[in-house]
C-alpha cells in the first residue's frame, strides 16, 4: 500500500537519520568533484549504454499529476506545443503523445545515447515530435525551438542531475522558449527523500547534494530553494510543494518514505 499527502511542511527525520546526517559531513575531494563534472555526460551516457530504455517505467502519471496539460487549452481540441526538457529515452513522452494527439512535442536530453533510444522507438515521428541533443546549461535551445512557442515546459528528475551552480542556465535557457503567461512543470527529488539517506558516507558532494556510484548526481531539493531559484529567472510561483508518499512493504515490515517537489512556475 501507499499513501500521498501534498504540504509545505518538509519531512520530520527519526533521531537516528538525523544523527547518521550530522555525522556525515566529509565532502567528495575538489579534484574528484571537477572531474565528476566534466565526465558528467559520460557517466549518463553509460547510464543508457547499461540499462538501455529498461530502467525507468513509463510514466502514465504524468497528465493525473499535471492536470496542466489539459487545463493550459483555451479550446478542447486546440494543438498544444510542449517541451520535455531531459527526456531521456522517452518514459513521459511517448505515453504522453499516445494520450493526447494533439501534441507537439519537442524533447531533448544531454545523453546523446538516450535521444537515439528516443529516435529508435517505433512511436517517434518527426510529424509530431522534434528531439535532439542539448545540455541545457550551455547549448541555446533558440538552435532548436522558435522563441516563446512553447505552451508547457516539463522538467521532470532533470534540474537534480546538474550541478545547484548551473542549474539557473537551465531556467534562463528555457525561459526564451515559452510564451508568456504559460508554465514550466516541475518534480524532482525532496529533502530527506529515502534515497537521500541511502547514500553512504563519502558521497557527500555539497548541501543536499551526493554522487552515486555510476558517477551520476542527485541534488534534493528544499521548496524555499527551488522556490528562489526560479523567481530569480523571472518566474512567478503559482504551486511550490512537498509531496511525500509512503510506500509500506508489508512482507517484509519496511516503509520507503518518498519525497518530491511538485512545482508550476509560470512566465510572467
Amino acid at each position: 500500500g501507499a499513501f500521498q499527502k501534498k504540504g509545505h511542511s518538509a519531512r520530520i527525520l527519526s533521531p537516528e537519520e538525523a544523527e547518521r546526517l550530522t555525522k556525515d559531513q566529509v565532502l567528495v575531494s575538489e579534484f574528484k568533484q571537477l572531474k565528476l563534472e566534466k565526465e558528467a555526460q559520460k557517466n549518463w551516457d553509460l547510464f543508457y549504454k547499461r540499462n538501455s530504455t529498461n530502467f525507468f517505467k513509463d510514466r502514465h502519471w504524468t497528465t493525473r499529476e499535471f492536470q496542466e496539460l489539459k487545463a493550459c487549452r483555451e479550446v478542447a481540441d486546440q494543438k498544444l506545443t510542449i517541451l520535455e526538457a531531459g527526456c531521456g529515452v522517452g518514459n513521459c513522452l511517448f505515453p504522453l503523445l499516445q494520450e493526447d494527439l494533439n501534441i507537439f512535442a519537442y524533447a531533448c536530453d544531454f545523453s546523446p545515447r538516450a535521444v537515439e533510444y528516443v529516435k529508435k522507438n517505433a512511436l517517434y515521428s518527426t510529424e509530431r515530435c522534434k528531439v535532439f541533443q542539448c545540455d541545457l546549461t550551455k547549448d541555446d535551445l533558440l538552435d532548436n525551438i522558435p522563441a516563446d512557442s512553447v505552451d508547457v515546459v516539463t522538467l521532470i528528475f532533470v534540474l537534480s542531475a546538474i550541478h545547484p551552480d548551473k542549474m539557473h542556465l537551465v531556467l534562463k535557457n528555457i525561459y526564451k522558449v515559452l510564451k508568456p503567461g504559460k508554465c514550466v512543470l516541475f518534480r524532482d527529488y525532496g529533502l530527506y527523500d529515502h534515497a537521500m539517506l541511502r547514500f553512504k558516507s563519502g558521497s557527500k558532494l555539497g548541501e543536499n547534494f551526493y554522487v552515486r556510484q555510476d558517477g551520476t548526481r542527485a541534488y534534493f531539493f528544499t521548496e524555499e530553494f527551488l522556490s528562489q531559484l526560479f523567481k530569480a529567472e523571472g518566474y512567478e510561483q503559482v504551486v511550490n510543494e512537498y509531496v511525500q508518499r509512503e510506500t509500506v512493504n508489508r512482507k517484509e515490515d519496511l516503509c520507503v518514505p518518498r519525497v518530491f517537489l511538485q512545482s508550476k512556475f509560470l512566465k510572467p
